[in-house]
């Protein structure tokens, strides 16, 4: 199970789609274009925050069940970061300490062991894509989705200024698995073909060295 993790507009959808055509494994993409509860979010953060992250969260270990039954498996988000989400969301005002404490004790015990070992929880290989903050905005106004736009909104600046500060430092602790970080700046992957095939060719080599 290989997860992707990374800021807004750092290209997890895009290389989740390239490594699982290179693997010729199944790819998990989170819901978001169906998800009706995301723009109700950016409109309202403070009502709709817990909401959101539960239904990520659900979402999320639906999506760990059915990857785990296959060989090879890519998604496109790791379902730690959520948490890392919602506790900016909590630091900015927009759920309850409550609310926090419930979704934490909520996340702990579906993480927790499936009995018998049905599946597994925790990836066997996390890929951090690093991208800086101008290069956060400018993938996020260019892929144009009202609810996220600064121009609409300009306390989003310093969410977002927030959350890749916050992003780099979960990285930095995260040690539930083998990981590896890719320079999205430096290999655009997205729009630049050698890039791409450079980047394919580091986590091919990654995923046989873990994975076998």
């Amino acid at each position: 199970m290989i997860v992707l993790s990374g800021t807004i507009g750092a290209g997890k959808t895009t290389l989740t789609t390239l490594l699982a055509e290179r693997l010729n494994s199944p790819a998990y993409y989170e819901s978001v274009d169906d998800n009706k509860i995301l723009p109700l979010f950016y409109k309202d953060p403070k009502k709709y925050a817990f909401l959101l992250q539960i239904y990520f969260l659900n979402k999320r270990l639906d999506s760990i069940k059915e990857a785990s039954t296959n060989k090879y498996s890519v998604m496109d988000r790791s379902i730690f970061e959520d948490s890392l989400l919602f506790h900016l969301n909590a630091d900015l005002g927009r759920a309850t300490e409550t609310e926090v404490q419930i979704y934490d004790s909520l996340l702990k015990n579906m993480m927790e062991p499936s009995p018998g070992g049905k599946y597994q929880k925790t990836p066997d290989l996390l890929i951090y894509i690093d991208i800086s903050f101008s290069t956060m905005l400018k993938r996020i106004k260019k892929r144009g989705r009202d609810y996220e736009q600064i121009d609409n909104d300009s306390s989003l600046y310093e969410y977002y200024r927030e959350l890749n500060q916050r992003y780099a430092t979960w990285y930095k602790n995260y040690d539930l698995s083998p990981k590896i970080k890719i320079n999205g700046d430096k290999y655009d992957f997205v729009e630049d073909p050698n890039a791409r095939e450079k980047v394919l060719k580091t986590l091919s080599d990654k995923v046989q060295e873990v994975l076998g």
